[in-house]
């Protein structure tokens, strides 16, 4: 069985084509940017930097069409004929889900899938809160809708500045991103979340998807997306000290455009 096959059959409750999460995470939006041949099954992920549902304005981009392991991942204009940015979800399900199938670490399942306890009574001796079983997805490069078995992911263990790029799906907790519903709930209303890599280490302050903050979709260099600590928050699902930047928030939107 494959590893998609081993996580769906584990109960995989994420259903992000359509619009929306089994948390309401992701809102359908007015407009999304793949091409016809990907079609409504396609998702548009854009940064809260630059667009919201209605507008997105860049999405998630290869670096120039380029279907190989290591090939840049950016952000570009929205465009319906555009096939590097056809992207589609490979992978879908809870983090508890993706360790059952070894693609993440008992440590990363302990806080974000459910394992670990948020609230002790020390009485009793018994947990009072399990923290909460997050979803995590893989979303594959799929240009005119044909899957590359490539993935969103990091070349080695996500640190502050590793640079994203194409990897090998369904391999490692690399191209694994969990949808951190909890150390962003200023912006979940609105559907804008961060998105942990899977090989995260970092419990505090997890490494996320991050867009350069002084970077623009159509500078040269292209600016390229990279992984670096969450901001804004004390611990894993701790009370917020602040607000998650703008570059580290992510929505999105699914079909072709219109």
């Amino acid at each position: 069985m494959s590893i998609k096959s081993k996580v769906l059959a584990a109960g995989a409750a994420l259903t992000l084509v359509g619009g929306a999460s089994a948390a309401g995470v992701f809102i359908a939006g007015t407009a999304g940017a793949v091409t016809p041949a990907c079609g409504k099954g396609c998702l548009d992920l854009f940064s809260h930097t630059f667009g919201d549902y209605a507008q997105p304005n860049f999405l998630l981009d290869t670096f120039r069409q380029g279907e190989k392991a290591g090939q840049p991942v950016i952000l570009f204009r929205t465009s319906n004929t555009d096939p590097a940015e056809d992207f589609t979800i490979a992978d879908e399900g809870l983090v508890s889900d993706f360790n059952a199938a070894g693609l993440v670490s008992n440590a990363l399942d302990l806080h974000y899938g459910g394992a670990g306890c948020e609230d002790y009574d020390t009485a009793t001796a018994t947990c009072i809160t399990f923290y909460p079983d997050d979803e995590a997805v893989e979303l594959e490069y799929s240009p005119f809708g044909v899957d590359s078995g490539l993935c969103v992911g990091v070349a080695a263990t996500a640190t502050a500045k590793e640079g994203v790029t194409l990897q090998p799906c369904g391999v490692s907790a690399k191209t694994v991103w969990v949808l951190d519903i909890n150390d962003s709930p200023a912006t979940l209303d609105h559907g804008y979340i961060p998105l942990i890599n899977g090989s995260d280490t970092n419990f505090s302050h997890p490494f996320v998807l991050t867009y350069p903050a002084n970077g623009f979709p159509t500078d040269r260099p292209r600016p390229q997306l990279f992984t670096t600590n969450l901001t804004g928050f004390s611990n894993g699902i701790g009370t917020p000290i602040g607000s998650v930047d703008d570059t580290q928030l992510w929505g999105a939107d699914f079909g072709v455009l219109r």
